[in-house]
């Protein structure tokens, strides 16, 4: 097989990639802020409760996050699994394991935050929520714009695992090409394609960066 009959193969695996990919940030990023919420909670049930959840997601594979995932709801509830339900599980396993990390990375750049802003914010007639979306918030993103593009690019090497639910995404059309011409051109192929992926995602974090380095 030639390397531009490969790369046209891998293209098609490339937009699965790249779904999975932008999804898990749609959902992530604002659960992540929800639980962040609850991990600072002055209620303690919700705070344990919060702390438990990120704890277990951190502390366990997402290979075996996908695994629970997609067949949990046939082994506890006995539901049929159908086959359209593989690329939604996929989903639910990322956005449920990033939001994880995303949470503790607010939390981080929430509670980072001089309590002189709050106490500023507050003399000037600002609400709690005001006070938070329209003066806190900018600033945290700001500062956690370093660590968030980290998460940004293992999520993009970590779309491969969606091969453990036999989802057709770029890593799993490479393995299949490589078993059957017996060779590692299309693994290195791949390779290449994740490299440029993150490469374009680095930039663009970076730009963001600069761009919000509005003191310098």
């Amino acid at each position: 097989m030639s390397l531009a009959t490969i790369v046209s193969q891998l293209f098609k695996g490339m937009g699965i990639t790249v779904e999975i990919f932008f999804l898990t940030l749609l959902f992530s990023l604002p659960l992540g802020l929800v639980l962040s919420f609850g991990r600072m909670s002055k209620n303690g049930i919700l705070k344990s409760v919060s702390k438990f959840y990120i704890s277990v997601m951190r502390g366990t594979p997402l290979m075996l996050q996908l695994i629970v995932v997609y067949f949990a709801p046939f082994y506890v509830f006995g539901l049929k699994i159908s086959s359209g339900y593989r690329f939604m599980a996929v989903i639910i396993a990322f956005v449920l394991n990033y939001a994880a990390y995303f949470a503790e990375i607010y939390r981080s750049g929430i509670e980072s935050m001089p309590i002189g802003q709050y106490e500023a914010a507050k003399v000037l007639g600002y609400t709690r929520s005001q006070t938070f979306f329209k003066i806190i918030l900018p600033q945290v993103m700001k500062r956690i714009l370093p660590p968030v593009t980290n998460e940004t690019i293992t999520l993009v090497k970590d779309t491969s695992l969606a091969f453990v639910l036999a989802e057709t995404e770029m890593f799993t059309i490479a393995k299949q090409i490589a078993a059957k011409e017996t060779s590692i051109m299309p693994l290195m192929a791949a390779g290449f394609f994740y490299y440029l992926f993150n490469l374009i995602v680095a930039s663009f974090m970076e730009y963001l960066e600069k761009k919000l380095n509005y003191y310098r």
